[in-house]
């Protein structure tokens, strides 16, 4: 058992709450953006990381979750066009010490820019947060990766994992993101080797930490069109962190979810 109330504790969670212009018919944004809120807010963590999130949809979310401070960036122009892959974090707990976006391509700070095989954009956005009652500091970076090229994913990885090496601070890291592969994949081992070139600690995936020995389970299930849909969606975590307990929020209300991803919660300590 742990204590919510200690300081060191952390409720992280990772949500693709599906863009609000697809045409979804009874499962369009209009009609369900009251279960994304409520269950965001419903969780209470203190770190979100979301996906697929158009401007309209932030400035609504802002409205709705009011206890929440955020960081949003378009990937089509670096300002407001365009999907972003907005943090979130309790305004109460935590100040924003540092931030940033870059674009995984092969000119990573070009707004918009894309290689690797990738049809549209795709970035990375992150927070270094500093924690109000401490002075401890945590890095934040949430992606979105490509759902088409395996090369993108890969190289998007790689470039991942060079980013972090390099951070300004030695402070934790916490990757949240739709990763479009399951740990599984190649691309994904690479949060796991030690560098040679760069200083980077291994990362963990959190579900698999904790459950060793259960299989993965379903996070994209497609409206509930997919009761065995792959593990997609992942919290990643530098040895610096104890896991408590991690979920996937698979509820549906009245037989509706609230996006065609579950939420995946993670309640860490910090390591002294």
């Amino acid at each position: 058992m742990f204590d919510e109330t200690d300081p060191g504790i952390v409720q992280l969670m990772t949500f693709n709450i599906r863009y609000g212009s697809a045409g979804d018919g009874p499962n369009r944004w209009d009609l369900r953006k009251d279960l994304i809120f409520d269950t965001i807010a419903d969780h209470e963590a203190d770190i979100i990381g979301l996906q697929e999130v158009l401007d309209f949809q932030m400035e609504q979310l802002r409205r709705a979750l009011p206890q929440y401070a955020s960081i949003f960036v378009g990937r089509d122009d670096g300002q407001l066009a365009g999907e972003g892959v907005p943090i979130l974090y309790r305004r109460d707990r935590f100040t924003a010490a540092d931030s940033g976006t870059f674009w995984f391509s092969n000119s990573p700070w070009k707004p918009g820019s894309k290689h690797w095989g990738n049809q549209i954009p795709r970035i990375c956005t992150w927070l270094r947060l500093t924690e109000i009652t401490s002075g401890k500091s945590v890095y934040v970076y949430n992606v979105h990766l490509d759902h088409q090229s395996q090369d993108s994913r890969l190289y998007s990885v790689n470039l991942l994992v060079k980013e972090i090496a390099g951070r300004e601070h030695r402070d934790p890291v916490v990757v949240l993101g739709d990763f479009n592969m399951d740990m599984d994949n190649e691309a994904m081992h690479a949060f796991g080797r030690i560098k040679r070139d760069v200083a980077f600690e291994p990362m963990f995936d959190v579900w698999g930490k904790l459950n060793p020995d259960q299989p993965s389970e379903t996070t994209f299930h497609g409206f509930g069109e997919q009761p065995d849909g792959p593990c997609l969606d992942h919290i990643l975590i530098d040895d610096n962190w104890e896991i408590f307990e991690t979920a996937i929020d698979a509820r549906a209300y009245g037989g509706r979810y609230p996006s065609d991803h579950f939420p995946v919660i993670a309640t860490l300590n910090l390591k002294d």
